[in-house]
């Protein structure tokens, strides 16, 4: 008997009573057509039977597993798998060109101040102590020189013939003038240094860091084996010599400067200065003070070709 024939009477009853007369044949026939009635879903606290394993459902418990292997990220994984890689834009990518530039200018300007003050770092107390008083005589020496303009100020607007005056010191000026233009001989107090350069190693750039830093000590007048040395005075390499103002010398070089001994021979020795250049390059270096020291090498008076005086 079939699942259709063991339905209740009271079942079919209410089922024929609902349909029309003449429906019944019709209905039974529908019936038989229609497939299995399919039973309700077994809720999800009831255990479900287990259904024969198939093709389909082989498939389907090897995918849960699967699933199920899948560990769980936690927040930090979440996090570097935000981060990485990174997404850069292209403004993010300037904003971090422009600070790459700028971290590296700033460590290049302490990186060079580190180098000029290793000198000082690594300097004896003693040697301390002689920079700290040259840069005193310098400040002692231009106290002096505003002095100096200060009384000649006063003289000639305290002087009754100021014409007399006003000539007196322009006759001085012109030959303190003289002196520095190279067109008059000079003497006085200054140091004679003498460089051997048996080994060929002194260059132009070395003999004129001398004559600057001879210059910023004081010196007011300098000779160069027979050349006078000037404001315009040029340096080159010549061989294996030097040439100056186009005169070519030959070591051993010998300097004349004029001035007060106590500036110049310590600006010459303090370390990592003239002296020190010079003896790293295989060169002797002699330096000697005298009260009297004679420049007579001379220099043409050249007349400017454009220059003129404001006062003509």
């Amino acid at each position: 008997m079939s699942e259709h024939d063991e339905t209740r009477p009271e079942e079919r009853d209410d089922t024929r009573a609902d349909r029309p007369e003449g429906s019944g044949d019709a209905g039974n026939r529908l019936r038989k057509e229609l497939p299995q009635e399919v039973s309700a879903p077994v809720p999800a606290a009831r255990a479900t039977p287990r259904a024969e394993p198939g093709p389909a459902s082989e498939s389907e418990s090897a995918s849960v597993p699967e699933a199920e292997a899948e560990p769980r990220l936690t927040g930090r994984q979440r996090l570097v798998q935000g981060l990485w890689p990174p997404r850069v834009t292209r403004a993010q990518l300037i904003v971090a060109l422009l600070l790459f530039g700028l971290g590296f200018g700033l460590a290049v300007q302490v990186a060079s101040n580190s180098d000029g003050d290793s000198a000082l770092r690594g300097a004896r107390q003693e040697d301390l102590v002689r920079i700290l008083d040259e840069l005193d005589d310098r400040t002692q020496r231009l106290e002096d020189e505003k002095q100096g303009l200060e009384k000649q100020r006063d003289e000639l607007e305290n002087s009754s013939d100021q014409a007399e005056e006003a000539r007196k010191q322009t006759i001085e000026k012109e030959r303190q003038l003289g002196i520095l233009a190279g067109t008059v001989a000079a003497q006085g107090p200054g140091i004679t240094m003498t460089i051997e350069d048996t080994k060929g190693t002194v260059e132009a750039d070395m003999l004129l860091d001398a004559i600057q830093e001879l210059r910023a000590a004081g010196a007011e007048a300098i000779q160069v084996n027979g050349v006078r040395v000037v404001a315009g005075t040029y340096l080159a390499d010549s061989g294996k010599g030097v040439s100056v103002d186009g005169n070519k010398i030959n070591a051993p070089y010998r300097f004349k400067v004029i001035g007060k001994p106590q500036d110049l021979e310590p600006a010459l020795n303090i370390p990592g200065g003239v002296v020190q250049t010079l003896e790293k390059e295989q060169a002797t270096v002699t330096v000697e003070r005298s009260t009297k020291i004679v420049v007579d090498a001379l220099r043409a008076a050249k007349r400017p070709d454009y220059a003129r005086s404001s006062s003509q």
